[in-house]
């Protein structure tokens, strides 16, 4: 499934949930800074843990250095579509 994220660096705790503005992009904030790559390790690792899937399985596919990203995560496509559903409409 492929996952549109808008990544917010430097955040004093690690969440995932929340659609960003009128898009479909779920909101990761991670606590690392936009650094050597940091933000988006972080971002890849939260949104495999949201996902319940392990971190190899999920792969940046664009935006390695913009906050906003695509990933593909790799699992069963009903579970990861209510996973996803979700985290959308969760608050941020």
């Amino acid at each position: 499934m492929r996952v549109a994220i808008r990544v917010k660096p430097g955040s004093s705790r690690t969440a995932v949930g929340g659609r960003h503005g009128d898009t479909s992009a779920i909101i990761v904030a991670v606590t690392a800074r936009a650094v050597d790559g940091k933000a988006t390790e972080a971002a890849l690792r939260a949104i495999a843990a949201a996902f319940g899937v392990r971190r190899a399985a999920v792969t940046l596919v664009a935006g390695a250095t913009s906050r906003d990203k695509v990933v593909d995560i790799d699992g069963e496509a009903t579970e990861l579509a209510g996973r996803r559903a979700a985290l959308l409409s969760a608050q941020s």
